[in-house]
């Protein structure tokens, strides 16, 4: 079934858009929930979070790409259940070392003013990615946005662990450096 159909279903208020959703996105927003979380359970849990949240918000939404709106809401779910789990009990594993690399270069999300600046810190964040040649924009995503492990990214791409460890270092800098020129961070 095409995007529009199954949005389409959502507008009518039809519980077989759910269907449909899952039929042909279910596996990716998993492995999406799966690669954050680090546990099946929890995915699980979190991909039918994301069908009642494409419920809530489909209408008055319609979403341009119905494949990018399923992965955000995913990704905040997850994320968000992350978090809980985190405050819970210290972990480690993927999702704790994409935050600290990440630390370095993307200010704290602490306050009212920097909450006002995330949506403008969001647009800075997506130009970067898209000014970026091609692969290193996949390799980018990959394990910012998917949250891929390095290995899976080495095999993904054909290169070595350490080689994609520096490409995501100098991408990581070349963001910092955005965003000092864009006033986000202080030197």
């Amino acid at each position: 079934m095409k995007d529009e159909e199954i949005i389409e279903l959502y507008f009518k208020r039809n519980e077989r858009a759910i269907e449909e959703t899952d039929s042909k996105y279910g596996n990716y927003l998993e492995s999406i929930a799966e690669n954050i979380l680090n546990d099946e359970l929890d995915a699980e849990e979190c991909l039918n979070d994301t069908y009642l949240k494409t419920w809530d918000r489909i209408p008055p939404t319609r979403p341009k790409v119905l494949k990018a709106f399923l992965a955000k809401i995913t990704r905040e779910l997850a994320f968000d259940k992350y978090r809980a789990i985190r405050s819970k009990k210290r972990g480690n594993g993927t999702m704790h070392e994409i935050l600290d690399e990440l630390e370095e270069c993307i200010p704290a999300s602490n306050g009212v003013e920097q909450s006002i600046l995330g949506k403008e810190l969001e647009s800075i964040v997506a130009d970067f990615v898209r000014a970026l040649p091609e692969r290193e924009a996949y390799i980018f995503l990959s394990r910012y946005f998917y949250v891929e492990d390095i290995t899976d990214i080495s095999k993904k791409y054909g290169m070595s662990k350490n080689n994609v460890s520096v490409t995501l270092s100098r991408l990581r800098t070349k963001l910092q450096t955005r965003l000092l020129k864009e006033g986000y961070l202080v030197s």
